[in-house]
């Protein structure tokens, strides 16, 4: 293997969801830094708005809006609904678009990273439609500003029933995660703490069209005691002090790692890294700016060492090899067949890693993929079921996974390649890993009867490998 190619492509998928087919020649040929200076620089211009729904209650107030939904009759009950899960689906296409075509590749990265780690769901499509901007906005900002706008989100306000936290009887639900799961980590933090920020809460709400509002009859203006500071705490309040906790870029800084470069952590680099990124102001740009542009974020045991998930691997299938699908609803098939739909995650927790996604039904899915995209045959498997997702609900099977792979763009990226080398060439560019496929198991099952049926039917092949699972 070129060490070079490797790592450049090492990048590409940490850093993104892997090379494009159309980016191999400039792969080949760039020199490291100036491909890292390029390749990040992308991602720190203002995103795309992702725009799937419009505002069907523009230029009517408040009261008008209640007033409409309360007076709703079952056809336009139904309308609305349809409405919202037509705008969720449209919304998932878009971003999935965007993370396959986007040069921006970190930026989309680092959102699929806030996604999970801020994990909640709704079924109000201008709730998430607002949510996503907001954490592509901020993926490559400060963090106490990403924090403070995914707080305030109307997807979060009512996914954490912070709309239900009022003065006399607050709602702890918010309050805790926000500590357990955003901020500080398990064990930095009291029961005390919880009560007392979730009486610093009361009072945040949000609009069924997605703006926040501040309740201020149903707030705690009381004194409060929290990480040992007594005042008049308000919900800005609490977040601030929550970031001016060190172990808050600890606990941050451990998941970037774990997610980016290793799942066993590196006890000194680490430590390096949360100092560096705490005394930034939480600036998260530049967390990964000295992350990929480190010495150790190339080392051998950091190097196709990490399960891709199922939005990573349909992401860097479609990316590696072109295709169009005459089923717009594709993706989503797919998703709910590996379990991970995007603005769908299992809790608050949001999704497992590693290991997690690996078992015996799904490891069988995944290595079927490739080859029945480019056979072009429908693909009908009933989707894992998931009761907190699913909700009792018999889950139908999903289909419409039929592919038309763009073979001729593909296999420009290899023209100057002759036959003999094909193997080493395609295994480089599709595997991380440096172990390969038994080139018996390729000679045997691969055509030949053109240059074309050979490449193709090899990059199948390693694609359908278990080496390509990991990245």
């Amino acid at each position: 293997m070129k060490v070079s190619q490797t790592a450049l492509q090492h990048l590409a998928w940490r850093a993104g969801f892997g090379p494009a087919a159309a980016d191999l020649p400039q792969i080949r040929k760039a020199k490291p830094a100036d491909f890292r200076k390029q390749f990040l620089q992308e991602s720190f211009n203002e995103p795309s708005d992702l725009k799937a729904v419009d505002n069907p209650f523009a230029g009517m107030t408040l009261p008008e809006i209640s007033k409409k939904l309360k007076d709703a009759g079952e056809e336009d009950k139904k309308q609305l609904r349809n409405f919202h899960q037509e705008g969720i689906k449209k919304l998932n296409r878009l971003w999935i678009k965007e993370m396959i075509s986007s040069k921006a590749q970190l930026r989309e990265k680092m959102a699929f990273f806030w996604h999970d780690h801020f994990a909640c769901r709704t079924g109000n499509a201008m709730h998430l439609q607002q949510y996503l901007q907001v954490i592509r906005s901020h993926a490559l900002g400060k963090f106490p500003d990403l924090l403070m706008a995914v707080s305030k989100s109307a997807a979060m306000i009512n996914y954490l029933n912070a709309n239900q936290n009022r003065k006399n009887s607050p709602n702890e639900n918010f309050a805790r995660e926000v500590m357990e799961l955003f901020t500080v980590g398990k064990g930095n933090y009291s029961e005390e703490d919880i009560k007392e920020a979730a009486r610093a809460f009361t009072g945040w709400n949000a609009t069924y069209t997605g703006d926040f509002i501040f309740r201020e009859g149903q707030h705690d203006a009381g004194s409060k005691r929290i990480f040992g500071q007594t005042g008049n705490f308000t919900g800005e309040d609490v977040l601030k002090l929550l970031v001016k906790q060190k172990a808050t870029a600890r606990f941050l800084t451990e998941k970037v790692y774990r997610f980016f470069v290793n799942e066993e952590l590196d006890e000194k680099i680490v430590s390096s890294l949360s100092n560096g990124f705490y005394a930034s102001g939480y600036d998260i740009g530049q967390l990964m700016q000295t992350i990929f542009s480190s010495d150790w974020f190339y080392q051998k045991k950091n190097i196709g060492n990490r399960i891709k998930s199922p939005i990573e691997l349909w992401v860097g299938i479609n990316r590696q090899l072109p295709m169009e699908f005459g089923n717009q609803d594709a993706g989503m098939s797919f998703q709910r067949i590996m379990g991970q739909v995007l603005f769908n995650p299992p809790n608050v927790a949001g999704w497992p890693s590693g290991r997690a996604w690996i078992d015996s039904s799904s490891l069988m899915y995944r290595l079927q993929l490739p080859r029945i995209l480019s056979a072009g045959t429908d693909f009908t498997v009933s989707p894992k079921a998931d009761d907190d997702v699913q909700m009792g609900k018999v889950a139908k099977p999903a289909k419409g996974l039929v592919a038309q792979i763009r073979w001729p763009l593909f296999l420009q990226a290899f023209s100057g390649v002759e036959n003999k080398d094909a193997e080493t060439a395609l295994s480089t560019f599709l595997l991380q890993t440096e172990k390969a496929p038994s080139t018996l198991m390729l000679e045997k099952y691969s055509k030949h009867n053109s240059r074309e049926s050979l490449l193709s039917s090899r990059t199948i092949l390693l694609m359908q490998s278990p080496e390509y699972q990991l990245c």
